[in-house]
């Protein structure tokens, strides 16, 4: 009735996806609170979110500010992406601005061109002090069939930059004037990129961050197989 049996055989199971790297943002302005609890907060919320719906997509992440740093390489392993993330802050990078040239580089170097996978890169960021030529860059993604994907994170009215200390917000970041300075999105350069990389431009909101839309775009991409395995 227990229906015993002992035996074995081998199959091949194919592995198929897509490869994506994440640019994300780490800039002092994405400390800024328009988007709960902050942009930078809200947006590793979502990539949590993100990876807890994946499979066999392999993820790559870059962080930038001033400069741009490779964090890790393609990889299945989503909870060392997640382990990561949460150590992740924007005292990880001291030169300050908005690299977005240097990341799309350097997510172009991760993203291998012999790998016949389809291949796309999100950036992540609130757009300001665009540093580098972007528009080259992300010409050189194209050539490689690289589509690139931007979302804005904040709010077009703006926020203070919180001084942070010890967790607690002890005051906000000031011009040389004594004026609080204000940081706003700026969606003039991140539509462009989009639209110059094939890709999508979402706003972010409280209520979203917009990866979920991006990715559904993403999902649409043919999904290759780029590993087979012996079980």
């Amino acid at each position: 009735m227990a229906n015993p049996q002992v035996g074995s055989k081998v199959e091949t199971v194919e592995r198929k996806g897509v490869d994506l790297v994440i640019c994300l943002d780490i800039s002092n302005s994405m400390l800024a609170q328009d988007i709960k609890p902050n942009r930078l907060e809200r947006a590793k919320q979502s990539i949590y979110n993100m990876l807890d719906n994946l499979t066999n997509d392999r993820i790559g992440l870059v962080v930038f500010a001033g400069k741009a740093y490779m964090q890790l390489p393609l990889t299945t392993a989503y909870n060392a992406i997640k382990m990561v993330l949460s150590n992740i802050t924007t005292d990880y990078i001291k030169v300050q601005g908005t690299a977005m040239a240097d990341a799309i580089d350097k997510a172009v170097v991760l993203l291998d061109n012999d790998s016949p996978t389809s291949k796309a890169i999100i950036v992540i960021t609130d757009g300001e002090d665009h540093l580098g030529n972007v528009s080259s860059s992300v010409e050189n993604a194209i050539k490689q069939n690289i589509h690139i994907h931007t979302i804005g994170i904040g709010l077009p009215g703006g926020s203070p930059i919180p001084i942070v200390k010890n967790g607690l917000t002890v005051g906000f970041k000031k011009d040389k004037s004594g004026n609080t300075i204000v940081t706003k999105l700026d969606e003039k350069t991140l539509i462009e990129v989009a639209k110059l990389g094939k890709g999508v431009y979402v706003r972010s909101t409280n209520t979203r961050v917009g990866l979920k839309s991006v990715f559904d775009e993403i999902n649409k991409m043919d999904e290759i197989v780029f590993d087979e395995q012996r079980i």
